[in-house]
């Protein structure tokens, strides 16, 4: 599939490739990418994208000029990141990987993502299909820990973790646990998005878990922002 995107905020892909299973670029993505540029990412920072996708925010990191690497452990997502690097005429280090575990020993500047955060009935998050790309878990938070745990991990003395997940998934609780990894962490963002196709078809399971109030007619997102110090 190729198509365009254009999210504002100075989020701009020409062309871009998704293959199937892929998630595609939309508003969480666009939320971040304008945290991104807030934050001052760009040239001479070398920045990581955990659950890259597309490539998006890689790329948009690497238009800001960053030195960037990108992990997917969908093999059709590290496909896609890579085809879209070559249409986009930008350097982009894309490996397969379980979030880390092909970087041993590197560190860097910022670590940007957008990780799968959408709470669901299987208690394991799937390992093929569409849905690898949103379920995560009962209480949406199988990425989110790993990658508040992992951060420190990463990140040179100084560095920045820029976040995007659903108020579905507990902000308070990736602030408590990237605080308590030894970083200092808030919520910067806070934005209302009408409810997506997943989320609709997850209502009533959702209210019934007390995930989401009765009366909530939108869902939130927001921009998990911490620093090494």
């Amino acid at each position: 599939m190729s198509s365009r995107v254009n999210g504002g905020g100075g989020f701009f892909v020409e062309r871009f490739v998704r293959f199937p299973g892929v998630y595609a670029p939309q508003a969480d993505s666009f939320f971040l990418a304008a945290a991104m540029r807030r934050e001052g990412v760009g040239a001479g920072m070398d920045v990581l994208d955990l659950c890259t996708g597309t490539g998006a925010l890689a790329l948009q990191a690497a238009r800001l000029g960053a030195r960037v690497t990108a992990v997917d452990i969908s093999r059709r997502a590290v496909a896609t990141a890579r085809t879209n690097a070559l249409f986009a005429r930008l350097p982009l280090s894309v490996h397969h990987s379980d979030l880390l575990d092909a970087l041993p020993g590197r560190r860097f500047d910022v670590v940007v993502s957008n990780p799968p955060y959408v709470p669901a009935l299987c208690a394991t998050p799937p390992r093929r299909g569409a849905r690898r790309a949103w379920d995560a878990g009962p209480d949406g938070r199988a990425l989110i820990d790993r990658i508040c745990d992992a951060a420190p991990l990463v990140l040179r003395p100084g560095g920045l973790l820029l976040m995007v997940h659903s108020a579905l998934s507990d902000p308070d609780k990736s602030v408590r646990r990237i605080e308590e990894a030894g970083m200092s962490a808030s919520v910067t963002d806070r934005m209302a998005i009408p409810f997506g196709p997943v989320t609709r078809g997850r209502l009533s399971w959702l209210r019934d878990r007390g995930l989401l109030p009765a009366d909530a007619h939108t869902e939130e997102l927001v921009i998990i922002r911490a620093r090494r110090s």
